[in-house]
């Protein structure tokens, strides 16, 4: 089968990753093997390749928003998957289902869990495996390229929003708009509150407009209200100061990123005074994984997508970095 690893993590114009020829994966005995219809592009998968999030396992394969047709099942699976079924593989990956974070409902925080793509393989390839226990069905009415930004970016963006505590009807900034703004922005408006949208690419404004966004200005503009909640998807710390300085008393602004640029001082008045709060998103759980998909189950999201064949995900990386990517660059 064909699949890309990160050999020599750096910028991703010095050509981090390898596209080689490798056998079909067998899996474990809780696992299934998947032929990988498409895979999603992350900025995670920039930031693994570029060495921002060093590689855990050398030479891993990229890429943890997979839709995968099962074509085999290890010998513990028994029950609730079949061959020919569609499947979703996100970025949780494992857990050790024992600490004191796995037993209260907090197994993003495990300190023992596994990433898809980081620690083991992932989907930018033409096979990959996935333990059963953190597969996900997929709702129906979506196409294959459609299914995959749902499960990472869909995902971490619903995981950001409840953590940006948006009370009922309330008004919400997004800063940075690519695949998970994009997707989080339809959940809010579904529930009834306001958006406004902080971006620096032209192209994502308009995208913004389309999906019905209250208003929409650069980056590090104000909005034209003060905010209830706000959601920093752009990994990028200096936006932390003017994001935190536009919220209103008691709100509070979410890091949606596993990566982010260092932050300026804050300003204590200015900042946080009136209890306002900075939150950070830590990867995400299952439970976060089936409460979104059957939100988009009852709600027809648009999802935006760039197409890229397998063997164009090194460019499909670099139109990442360089914010030429519309919605949610997948490949195949």
């Amino acid at each position: 089968m064909h699949a890309w690893h990160v050999t020599t993590p750096g910028p991703i114009a010095t050509g981090p990753l390898t596209y080689r020829d490798d056998p079909v994966p067998v899996p474990a005995p809780d696992e299934l093997l998947l032929r990988v219809l498409v895979c999603g592009v992350c900025r995670t998968d920039l930031h693994v390749a570029e060495g921002d999030l060093p590689v855990h396992r050398p030479g891993v394969t990229p890429g943890h928003e997979v839709v995968g047709e099962i074509v085999a099942l290890g010998a513990e699976v028994t029950a609730g998957f079949a061959a020919g079924d569609r499947v979703g593989v996100a970025w949780l990956r494992g857990t050790c289902r024992r600490c004191r974070y796995c037993t209260r409902g907090a197994e993003n925080l495990c300190p023992h869990s596994t990433y898809t793509g980081w620690d083991a393989d992932g989907g930018y390839a033409e096979y990959t495996t996935v333990p059963a226990a953190y597969a996900h069905p997929l709702p129906s009415g979506y196409a294959d390229a459609e299914l995959a930004p749902l499960l990472c970016a869909g995902i971490i963006g619903y995981r950001a929003l409840r953590r940006a505590a948006l009370p009922a009807r309330g008004s919400l900034g997004i800063y940075g708009f690519g695949a998970s703004a994009h997707l989080a922005a339809q959940v809010t408006l579904a529930e009834g509150a306001r958006v406004h949208v902080m971006t620096r690419s032209a192209q994502a404004r308009q995208l913004a407009r389309d999906l019905g966004a209250a208003s929409v200005q650069g980056a590090a503009d104000p909005p034209p209200e003060p905010l209830d909640s706000a959601i920093l998807f752009a990994p990028v710390g200096d936006l932390v100061p003017p994001a935190l300085a536009a919220l209103d008393r008691g709100g509070t602004l979410s890091v949606a990123g596993i990566h982010l640029s260092d932050i300026p001082p804050l300003n204590y008045q200015r900042h946080l005074f009136q209890e306002r709060q900075l939150r950070s998103v830590t990867a995400n759980t299952r439970a976060d994984a089936r409460e979104f998909l059957a939100f988009a189950a009852r709600h027809r999201l648009h999802v935006t997508t760039t197409r890229y064949p397998l063997d164009g995900a090194s460019r499909a990386l670099a139109d990442l970095a360089a914010d030429r990517v519309n919605g949610a660059a997948v490949l195949g």
